[in-house]
């Protein structure tokens, strides 16, 4: 089930679109050679000794003749966060329909959806040259309501195209975060990764630091691939403006694209290697796609962690 930007932009709150697209995700799952991928989304779990009888569900005891307990909101399985870049390279877009920012939050949603469903506990981590929230991870309904009411201010930002300049400090934010986190959780960045060349080693530096300290990591690098990988622009002159600091260039794309994709691979390729090296997950992310291969890659790491 294939939903467009433009019809999920018409449904009511970001809560329906992300249940529509987890819903037309595992509808696709069910299509596809991963049909056999459970994705489960437990209300119960099964009895063990000691648990109160006062919590026994007597109508699926009726139906299946074994004793299931209902699975209350604060218990969880697993720690997730997501962090989320929102500097000023985040409101990019050209061929596509939605920004970066706004195809990350959307993602991050359904995401949220997901992990709830499934009583993890969630937190959010919206970041640029600072970090601007820090959402503790817990899984109630309560608490997911906050996370979309933050999603959905980072919306209206966007939707107003705020002419405010958020520079990204991704390494300052990722080592603020392993410090902050007392227990091991699973820790999902969605970032361009847009920064200058000489602080690519310390965000992976700060990457490790996040290892170090025994958080699982899943890093999403979203990007508008016809225009921001490709360069597949017409033949004729265009000015480009850094988004961050208003410094312009004036580009003929034929003339460079070669070369400049070139750069593009070798500044993927360096994550991507070192990504593998301190075991974190790296993935590629285009705005112009479906959610689908970013939610199963979630699924794959999430089944991995048991």
């Amino acid at each position: 089930m294939i939903l467009e930007p433009s019809i999920l932009s018409k449904l009511s709150s970001l809560e329906l679109r992300a249940k529509k697209i987890v819903e037309g995700f595992i509808s696709g799952l069910h299509k596809s050679p991963f049909h056999g991928f459970s994705v489960e989304f437990a209300e119960h779990r099964p009895y063990n000794p000691g648990d109160d009888f006062k919590h026994i569900d007597w109508k699926v005891y009726a139906k299946k003749e074994r004793f299931y307990v209902k699975q209350y909101e604060e218990e969880t399985n697993l720690r997730s966060y997501v962090m989320l870049d929102t500097s000023s390279s985040m409101l990019f877009k050209h061929f596509g329909e939605w920004t970066k920012l706004r195809y990350g939050i959307h993602y991050a949603a359904s995401l949220m959806y997901m992990m709830h469903r499934q009583r993890d506990a969630c937190g959010l981590i919206p970041f640029n040259s600072k970090i601007d929230a820090f959402i503790p991870a817990k899984s109630t309904y309560a608490h997911l309501r906050q996370i979309y009411t933050e999603l959905e201010r980072e919306l209206i930002r966007e939707e107003k195209n705020d002419p405010e300049k958020r520079k990204t400090a991704s390494a300052q934010a990722i080592h603020e975060v392993a410090e902050r986190l007392n227990h091991r959780s699973l820790v999902v960045i969605i970032t361009d990764l847009f920064e200058n060349i000489d602080e690519h080693e310390e965000i992976i530096s700060a990457l490790k630091h996040l290892r170090h300290r025994k958080h699982e990591v899943l890093l999403f690098n979203v990007l508008e691939k016809k225009s921001e990988r490709d360069l597949d622009f017409p033949d004729r002159r265009f000015v480009f403006e850094d988004m961050e600091v208003d410094e312009e260039v004036e580009v003929l794309p034929a003339q460079v694209r070669e070369d400049y994709r070139k750069k593009v691979e070798e500044y993927t390729k360096k994550f991507r290697m070192a990504c593998s090296e301190f075991e974190i997950d790296f993935a590629e992310m285009d705005t112009q796609g479906q959610f689908d291969q970013s939610l199963l890659a979630y699924l794959i790491k999430r089944k991995r962690l048991g």
